[in-house]
């Protein structure tokens, strides 16, 4: 609407313009403060308490979102990270150990990402209780995780899940099979802001219930959300109040985010005047990775640069692995003691990431949010680290799950660990067809996980199944055409092979 404005009136005086404009920014907020309280008003008691103080967190977002004026970042203006402003991994661990962990481990707090649901996957409810390795969900193996390293250390490391309103009540049913576990299990709720329509930027809900057209009315507003709701949850500061330090954060479907001790001792064992505040672990970029956010030094800051705050002249310059030779794995060791200074200063800066989504009735509608590493330039001596490339296992798709699910991995107290039998370290390319999206159907198209110890490279495309024991060795490549199918014979070792056209093995 601000645009529009701009648009109509050319032939104004720029203070004129910037006046107008001004007054019609003051028209848009009180008028969104409007109806924050209309739905306000449609319930009461402990949700409206929590709705008013989600509602305070959008207000600020939105009071922001209407102030910006073109890019966050003026691409002149970045430069690449000092070189000490991203340590190698290899250099921290050659620290060693001290003989106290336990003193490290019980100022440890690890927090996962547990908002999502399993949809693009083909499944109902919260992703992290998909089965992923041995009938074991993300959830188990995480806890499991936690589980050994308090049973090994004797040490009391909780375990926080980050909730949102799709996820927090299957989530909760689920807890209860943990009580025996040696892990403290803690949860809070991420804020639920109202989606806004794309041309009056007002909200599309009209009632604070989640029933009916109004089920599409809300979001969780993006991982940036951690502090506010955790500082708000009063979770923060009962784990200050336990002697906590730091929180481990990750999202709970990357398989590869397990505590690393090197890591944690290096945050521990810092003099009180250069502890670091905030360390987001990097990994190299490989060609699959153009689009991770990465970091960058912009005024004398380290800063997270996403790939939807770069100019779109930029934006293959953004993608090179020459240029940008690291990304954010999302990883992220924060002190709690300046997550509660930051939030209580108000001086928390993410940039605002306006994500367009269009509802199941053809509606249009725009969600505000924010990610958690944009937050490294609030922190002092912020530093990045660069960590080995297992740290980073994403499960976002089935071909993912096949990886992880195979024998290229041994699962030992809730870690995968690369195979030894593999001969070099990088993880197979692999690329299923629309045939395997969804979770249930991609089970049913393999009677085993083949043998993949030795692949470079799958594709697989169209109408196709795998029989027991099947092993895939360099690159392979399976396309079934239209109305043909493709069954790979129990047994089979396909090396180095394209097989396409119609292959069916049938009972006599």
């Amino acid at each position: 609407m601000l645009q529009q404005c701009k648009s109509l009136s050319p032939h104004l005086p720029l203070s004129w313009m910037a006046q107008f404009q001004e007054m019609m920014r003051q028209q848009l907020e009180s008028s969104m403060h409007t109806e924050l309280e209309k739905l306000l008003d449609t319930t009461t008691g402990a949700e409206r308490e929590v709705s008013k103080k989600d509602f305070e967190g959008f207000k600020n977002l939105f009071h922001r979102f209407l102030q910006v004026k073109g890019p966050s970042v003026e691409w002149i203006k970045i430069q690449r990270p000092p070189e000490d402003s991203i340590q190698p991994y290899d250099k921290i661990a050659a620290r060693g150990l001290p003989d106290n962990v336990a003193d490290s481990l019980n100022k440890l707090v690890v927090v996962k990402l547990n908002g999502g649901l399993g949809t693009s996957m083909g499944c109902k409810g919260p992703k992290s209780l998909i089965s992923v390795r041995n009938e074991n969900t993300f959830l188990d193996l995480t806890v499991q995780q936690i589980e050994h390293l308090n049973k090994t250390y004797n040490t009391d490391v909780p375990l926080v899940l980050m909730n949102s309103f799709n996820t927090d009540e299957d989530t909760k049913k689920i807890l209860q099979k943990y009580t025996h576990h040696r892990v403290k299990i803690h949860t809070f709720n991420q804020s639920r802001y109202p989606r806004i329509n794309k041309e009056s930027l007002l909200p599309v809900a009209t009632s604070l219930t989640m029933t009916g057209q109004n089920t599409e009315g809300w979001y969780p507003p993006g991982h940036g959300d951690i502090y506010a709701s955790f500082y708000n949850s009063g979770l923060l500061d009962q784990l200050i109040a336990q002697g906590k330090e730091y929180i481990f954060v990750s999202n709970i479907d990357n398989l590869g985010a397990t505590v690393d001790l090197h890591i944690l001792h290096h945050l521990v064992s810092q003099p009180n005047g250069k502890r670091c505040e905030f360390v987001m672990e990097v990994t190299d970029k490989t060609r699959a990775d153009v689009k991770g956010g990465t970091l960058i030094q912009y005024e004398g800051k380290l800063r997270l640069l996403e790939i939807a705050q770069v100019p779109k002249a930029h934006v293959d310059e953004f993608k090179s692995v020459s240029k940008f030779k690291i990304f954010n794995t999302n990883n992220l060791w924060i002190s709690l003691a300046a997550i509660k200074r930051l939030q209580e200063q108000k001086a928390m800066d993410m940039e605002i990431i306006v994500n367009p989504k269009t509802l199941d009735g053809g509606q249009n509608v725009v969600q505000l949010e924010t990610a958690v590493g944009a937050a490294i330039k609030c922190f002092d001596n912020a530093l990045g680290i660069n960590v080995p490339r297992s740290r980073f296992l994403p499960v976002k798709t089935t071909s993912d799950l096949l990886l992880v699910m195979s024998n290229l991995y041994s699962l030992e107290a809730g870690s995968l660990t690369m195979s030894p039998k593999r001969e070099f370290p990088t993880t197979p390319h692999v690329k299923l067809g629309s045939s395997f999206t969804k979770v249930q159907e991609y089970l049913t198209r393999f009677e085993s996980i083949p043998d993949m110890l030795e692949l470079d490279h799958l594709t697989v495309s169209g109408d196709v199944t795998f029989g027991k024991n099947v092993s895939l060795k360099g690159t392979v490549i399976i396309i079934a055409n239209h109305g043909d199918r493709i069954d790979i014979p129990a047994g089979s070792m396909l090396e180095n092979k394209i097989v396409s056209g119609n292959l069916r093995i049938l009972d006599h």
